[in-house]
């Protein structure tokens, strides 16, 4: 099968399937002991002087240990969908519709697909208890009305979904068997960038396929994938690869191979696993609630960049930047308010949006927790009772978002009806140049602050601009989203 046309810098969740492509991710890793190899003809220099000593041995890694042990403990998953489809009217391609044959074969019956078809779709999964407990991804049984288990040693098992996930792309399956394999689970936050992983699963439905690579970076933050710090690696996946497991060199599963980043729908380098200890914790509300429960502040919240940090006086880009508060919200009722940027979490540091994100889905409804935000040139310690979360909402910027810029807008006041329907004062923003359109603004967006000053009319807004320094960091309204857009005034033009 050719693989699917995806837009360029897109991360792909592709499912090999019978006919039909599905939703469906990929991953890839390394593991084992050290074999010296010495240097070989080719890889020796062109010269070598009288006094030259022979090359010392160089080690590569030996997976075999690790496969033996663990490749019987990861599966391959295939599914059904009975997607639901209409009879249409038989097509003859090639044939002029007004070809006489072509209505002489219209009248000769065509089976016709009408009501619901079956498609297929493979991935991949592993054991983590002898009576049948399997690990995989969400996406990899999403809408599957049947879910079948294969082993190495050819057994076939109707599965269970026990439960899934779709925050995390985490789900649970059971099978009804008794002292099988198992992997060994190690710590995905444990493990180190430049290290040597392994991946086992079924690329394109070929069972057990072993590939290996290093950890290219930790902690990576992924688009509409605000709960995870994926683990990426430049080990090989490929549709098919999604759900199976990702080992270290002690023979531990650190990850569940989940994505790529791919131009084509296939392997370019990038791939992306969710780290273990989220995978368990999953697995264990699942068992236990049938769901997952997640904590909750109530706030919308972004990335910090330079501009932003210079705009806010912090010395470091860092920290997760609070763009609006839900009413009556955890974070509410604590005092956080918008412009806070989030430091520490329960004496945390919070590098980047995500980490808090990640740490607060963590927490249980209803415990204590302490936020250190930064807020008026210092910082302030905050108690909050976490909620329990529905939909946390994360802001983002594009790249014209974080584009310089000198400040230049034609702005009007709200009417009435306007200010009601925004549910705050500020202005509106009737047209962009130079300045505002580099850094983002658009016509349309509602300016409520600039460096956490409300502002009700233009007056206002020159009077502030005026006094900023070399950044300013506007708050504005789009539609229902509420975010911070940081313009460089130092640049001219």
């Amino acid at each position: 099968m050719k693989p699917n046309t995806f837009k360029p810098n897109t991360l792909v969740r592709s499912l090999i399937a019978a006919g039909v492509i599905t939703a469906l991710g990929a991953g890839a890793f390394t593991a084992g002991h050290w074999l010296p190899q010495k240097a070989t003809a080719a890889s020796a220099p062109a010269t070598i002087s009288a006094n030259a000593t022979p090359a010392a041995s160089i080690l590569v890694p030996d997976f075999t240990g690790i496969v033996e042990r663990n490749g019987p403990a990861v599966v391959n998953i295939s599914v059904t969908q009975n997607i639901k489809t209409a009879a249409a009217m038989p097509q003859f391609p090639g044939m002029d519709p007004s070809d006489p044959f072509f209505q002489f074969f219209r009248q000769f019956p065509w089976p016709m697909p009408n009501g619901r078809i079956p498609q297929h779709g493979l991935g991949s999964g592993f054991i983590v208890s002898p009576d049948g407990v399997i690990l995989t991804n969400a996406h990899v049984i999403a809408d599957a009305s049947e879910v079948t288990v294969k082993l190495t040693d050819k057994r076939e098992f109707q599965a269970k979904v026990v439960g899934t996930d779709k925050q995390t792309d985490v789900a649970v399956l059971k099978i009804d068997a008794h002292d099988l394999p198992t992997v060994k689970l190690g710590s995905g936050a444990g493990s180190k960038v430049g290290e040597w992983v392994l991946a086992i699963g079924s690329p394109y439905g070929f069972d057990n396929t072993v590939t290996s690579g290093i950890i290219s970076a930790k902690s990576r933050s992924l688009p509409d994938e605000g709960y995870v710090p994926f683990i990426q690696t430049d080990v090989a996946v490929n549709p098919g690869n999604s759900g199976g497991p990702l080992f270290n060199m002690n023979g531990e599963v650190i990850g569940i191979n989940s994505q790529i980043y791919s131009h084509t729908g296939g392997y370019q380098g990038l791939s992306f696993a969710i780290p273990i200890e989220m995978a368990v914790k999953v697995k264990d509300q699942l068992q236990q609630f049938g769901k997952v429960s997640r904590g909750r502040l109530g706030v919308t919240i972004q990335e910090v960049n330079q501009q932003l940090a210079d705009s806010f006086g912090l010395k470091n880009p860092q920290g997760a930047l609070v763009s609006s508060v839900e009413e009556s919200s955890p974070a509410a009722k604590a005092g956080i308010k918008s412009g806070d940027v989030v430091l520490k979490f329960n004496g945390k540091e919070i590098s980047r949006s995500s980490d808090l994100a990640a740490q607060v889905a963590d927490m249980k409804p209803g415990s204590k927790a302490t936020l250190e935000v930064w807020r008026n040139g210092s910082t302030k310690s905050l108690d909050v009772t976490v909620g329990e979360m529905k939909d946390l909402k994360v802001a983002s910027t594009d790249k014209s978002d974080q584009e310089h810029g000198r400040l230049g807008v034609a702005v009007r006041p709200l009417t009435p009806e306007e200010r009601k329907q925004v549910g705050a004062k500020g202005l509106f923003v009737e047209s962009v140049d130079g300045p505002a359109a580099r850094a983002g603004i658009q016509p349309g967006d509602v300016l409520l602050s600039v460096n956490g000053t409300p502002i009700q009319s233009a007056e206002e807004l020159r009077g502030v601009v005026a006094k900023a320094g070399k950044a300013v960091a506007l708050l504005v309204q789009r539609e229902k989203a509420k975010i911070f857009v940081p313009v460089d005034l130092s640049k001219q033009g």
